[in-house]
């Protein structure tokens, strides 16, 4: 089974609220977004299903990601834990399911082995990975049956992961792109002069590059009247120039990192 996922989709990190978080989910999906992120972590599964199940589109119409929590990376927790996600979502499936970060509990052999029997089991249709090198890449590649069908990862401007963009293209997976727009704090002269270029924002412009580059799925949070605009953020076209000045930016900024990660970024 193939996952055709959306260009765009419609993280809910920090959406905490209930009632904020099922709005917004139910909106989004009304308005035309077919890709949803949530995870263990974000305390909101039971939020983001109820707004599925509010929305006027078929369930088979959405792609719905979760993603399990590193303390619950160990082989009978995962198994557990995910099912645990499922009711909290109200959900029989998941069309995506996630290792969130390759810490705590994360065991290669003992996660992936998990996360095939999920599969297999049809709790969840595809196995993704979150916040991985190419190393950690290339090791779950071999341990798993299932293929790694998205790689989440933070990815803007000042965080081009062109590494690992490159490693989504070889691979035949998609970079799912959090804080895709900077968490809005990301600026830079160029992005500045863009911004002014196309008449939006800096965050729109962020988006718009995300949107531009071959196997990236930008997933912006968001709430209120941001996630229309993100939604129409697709008709913004930066051209080759605007590209090729974004791709020279050298400074690197990285917003997110978990506590006691074992590696070098």
């Amino acid at each position: 089974m193939e996952l055709n996922m959306p260009a765009l989709g419609l993280g809910t990190s920090g959406n905490s609220d209930p009632d904020t978080c099922r709005k917004t989910v139910a909106d989004a999906l009304d308005m035309g977004y077919r890709h949803v992120d949530t995870a263990q972590m974000y305390d909101n599964e039971c939020a983001v299903g109820a707004g599925i199940r509010e929305s006027s589109v078929d369930r088979e119409e959405v792609v719905v990601a979760t993603k399990i929590l590193p303390a619950n990376l160990a082989y009978e927790d995962a198994l557990s834990t995910a099912e645990e996600s499922l009711d909290r979502l109200g959900l029989d499936y998941v069309d995506l399911l996630y290792v969130h970060w390759p810490i705590e509990a994360y065991d290669p052999e003992e996660t992936l082995q998990a996360m095939d029997e999920l599969r297999e089991s049809g709790l969840t249709n595809h196995v993704g990975v979150s916040n991985f090198t190419p190393s950690l890449l290339e090791e779950a590649r071999e341990i798993l049956d299932a293929p790694i069908v998205a790689h989440q990862v933070e990815c803007h401007p000042l965080l081009q992961q062109e590494e690992l963009r490159e490693y989504a293209r070889t691979h035949d997976h998609r970079l799912v792109a959090y804080c895709p727009l900077g968490q809005a704090s990301v600026t830079h002269p160029i992005l500045e002069e863009i911004a002014d270029k196309h008449g939006v924002s800096v965050p729109l412009v962020c988006l718009a590059w995300g949107l531009a580059q071959d196997s990236v799925v930008p997933i912006p949070k968001a709430t209120g009247d941001h996630v229309r605009e993100n939604w129409e953020a697709r008709s913004i076209q930066l051209d080759d120039a605007d590209l090729d000045r974004i791709a020279a930016i050298e400074e690197r900024e990285r917003l997110l990192d978990p506590d006691g990660a074992a590696w070098n970024w």
